[in-house]
Formats: structure tokens, sequence, C-alpha cells
């Protein structure tokens, strides 16, 4: 295999590795044998875990603009767009009860350990933040955008952690349900349904 494909092979083995062993106890070993490449070959590329893990980082931001940016390309209206945004915990339900989610996994492990790529690893969370503001935005609810895409980041990561503690594959399902409930009282101006939703944990 080509050296781009090589490296390529290794940030994405180590990306599903920190995803399910976590950063700290994936070792070299762990993903050279994922990728079935010598040692001397994985040193090659990478001579650090922390430069895996930058790749990793940039990998998984990569991923995330070009799914964002196709839902823009998939969805007419900022409701659906956001509504695919939720429709996440859906499409990697089997995932998440096993692991977790790998955003919020990776960043709670790498402020755990006080590692220094830690704000880098949030600047995936900033990224689904600013997208989904401007999606508010233009849903017309410019005042409290930001508010609400906060709601709606902490809600989601709420889903994905307790969902992997009680492996309830219906609890997701529910909680999607809820949250493109509350979307629609947001799209539809009524801020009070919205904010009696909050109170019941909606958001």
């Amino acid at each position: 295999m080509s050296n781009m494909k090589t490296r390529d092979k290794i940030v994405e083995a180590a990306d599903q590795l920190f995803y399910r062993q976590g950063f700290e106890h994936t070792s070299f070993t762990d993903i050279a044998n994922a990728v079935q490449i010598s040692r001397g070959n994985f040193y090659y590329h990478f001579k650090t875990k922390d430069e895996i893990l930058d790749a990793v980082i940039r990998f998984r931001l990569e991923n995330t603009r070009a799914m964002v940016d196709q839902w823009a390309l998939d969805e007419d209206t900022p409701a659906d767009r956001i509504r695919s945004f939720i429709h996440i915990l859906v499409a990697n339900r089997a995932k998440i009860l096993l692991y977790g989610c790998p955003v919020g996994t990776l960043s709670a492990e790498l402020s755990k350990l006080d590692h220094a790529a830690r704000a880098d690893a949030n600047s995936l969370f900033d990224l689904f933040r600013v997208w989904l503001r401007q999606q508010f935005i233009d849903l017309g609810r410019a005042a409290d955008a930001d508010a609400l895409a906060l709601h709606l980041l902490a809600r989601s990561q709420g889903v994905a952690t307790l969902a992997s503690a009680i492996h309830d594959e219906g609890f997701i399902d529910r909680e999607v349900a809820q949250l493109c409930d509350w979307l629609e009282a947001c799209a539809q101006g009524r801020e009070g349904d919205a904010s009696r939703s909050a109170g019941r944990g909606i958001i």
C-alpha cells in the first residue's frame, strides 16, 4: 500500500480504537495490529501517540464538516437539517449503546487526563454549536439561537451517555421523538411549549 494509504489506515484504525477502548488504553501495538503493519512501518508515519491523536481529531473534524455540508445539500429547510443532527442518535444507535458518543467520550477522557489536546477535541463540539446556531437563526430564532444549540448538544450528549449506561435501545427512540417534538415547537415559535418541554427534560 502507498505511504498515504498506510497513514490513512492508521488514522482510521486509531479513530475506532480510541472510541472503543479509549485513548489511554490504546497502544501502538493495538493500532499496528489492526492495520497489520510492522512497528517500523508504523513509526515511519507517527513517532508518538499524541501525533496520532492530533491526526484522529483532524480526521473527525473533516468528516463532521463533510456530514453537515451534506445535510445542507440534502435538506431544504433548517428544521430538516437540525432533525438530521438529532437522528445521529438513531443512525449510530448500536455503537452508542456499546461505547457512548465518540465526541463526548474523547473530550471527557482528555479532560480527565488534563491532556494538551483537550481543547482541540472540544473543537468538534464548537463545530456543531456554530452549525446548529446558524440553523436556529435560519429557523427564525436568532435571539436564542445559541442557547437552543447548546440545549440540543447537551441533550444529545445526555441521551448518548445514559443509553450506553442502561443499554436501552427504546430509550434512544423515545428521546429522539421528544426532541423532534421540541424542534417542531421551536420552528412554530411556540416558546411556551418549548419551555414546558424543557421543564419535562426534553432539552
